[in-house]
């Protein structure tokens, strides 16, 4: 069994008089060490994904409707997360699965010193720690803070944004997670401080063996760290690959369109493609493909189009270890030897 596997993960949420689709049908897997890329454009789903792993959602007026979340905790016990207690809850988040978020800022207590609170982190989870203050000093300088003897004492207002992020970072090892969900964390941050917080989330994954959760909209980030990457659209997974092979062949349309959008340096000069259309909102959601309205591949073809506008395409295995979820996707079956 892999560290981490959703199974057909369906969430919305109450409005207008009824349950509005968040998340429909997402499945994947997790391996120990692995750093899994959630991408796709604003209100896709990635984060509602994500805060569902530990049942951080508020209920209500989220509604997880099915699914299981199964997770092999550190001790080797398998536990599906959707049926656990609240009790059982409170030592799975921080403790088997930690999140650092994109606005360290608004993450962290202004009125508490950042040593107090990784200690909190510390006792919380670690409660035989016979040294939390040295604990939380090793801890910051693991993540790169210089001087972390006198860092330690400072309120968050007093550093950078940067040096935020990596308190943050700090805070979630604290715990000793198997799994690390980054949910845009580079996002507030200038490109500089960016790659320095990437560069630190692939060295701790390569040294403390931890599993990394990448949520973000930038592919080029994706092609820097990512193990695997999974391609949401519209609360569903459009496609799953190798991060090399999705990069080489994409087969969804959606996937396509989002690589073909993306600026290349040193690339032919010239209008940056786009895609038409916007992301339909949860309560016009098609009852089929929901990237149809927008898909170049369907838009003059009546067939394509008649299945497509009206038949869900489910992610289906298209060549080893390359999932798509679509009708009529590009690059079937040879997608690996392109």
């Amino acid at each position: 069994m892999p560290l981490l596997q959703v199974d057909d993960l369906c969430i919305g949420f109450q409005g207008e008089g009824k349950i509005l689709p968040a998340v429909s049908g997402v499945s994947f897997t997790l391996e120990k060490g692995e750093i899994l890329a959630l991408v796709g454009e604003s209100g896709c789903g990635k984060s509602v994904s994500c805060m569902a792993l530990a049942r951080l959602l508020p209920v209500p007026p989220a509604v997880i409707q099915s699914g299981r979340i199964l997770l092999e905790k550190s001790s080797g016990e398998k536990v599906d997360i959707l049926q656990l207690s609240p009790k059982e809850l409170r030592k799975i988040r921080g403790g088997e699965i930690a999140y650092i978020f994109q606005e360290p800022s608004m993450s962290l207590n202004p009125v508490f010193r950042i040593g107090d609170q990784i200690v909190e982190a510390i006792l919380l989870h670690r409660p035989e720690t016979e040294d939390p203050y040295g604990e939380a000093v090793k801890l910051l300088q693991q993540v790169g803070i210089s001087d972390p003897g006198d860092r330690i004492k400072r309120y968050p207002h007093e550093l950078s944004g940067g040096m935020q992020q990596r308190v943050m970072i700090a805070m979630a090892l604290a715990s000793h997670p198997s799994i690390l969900v980054a949910d845009e964390p580079t996002t507030a941050l200038d490109v500089t401080i960016q790659a320095q917080i990437l560069e630190l989330l692939l060295e701790l994954k390569n040294t403390l063996g931890m599993a990394v959760i990448l949520v973000t909209h930038n592919f080029g980030l994706v092609a820097e760290i990512a193990d695997k990457v999974a391609v949401m659209y519209a609360g569903r997974i459009a496609e799953m690959a190798q991060v090399d092979l999705l990069m080489k062949s994409p087969s969804h349309p959606y996937t396509k369109a989002l690589l073909a959008a993306v600026p290349v340096l040193g690339g032919e000069r010239g209008r940056l493609q786009t895609i038409p259309g916007t992301v339909p909102l949860p309560a016009d959601f098609p009852p089929g493909c929901r990237f149809c309205n927008r898909c170049s591949v369907s838009a003059d073809n009546a067939e394509y189009i008649k299945k497509c506008s009206s038949a869900v395409p489910y992610l289906q295995e298209i060549h080893p270890g390359h999932f798509c979820a679509c009708h009529f996707p590009e690059n079937k079956g040879n997608g690996a030897d392109k």
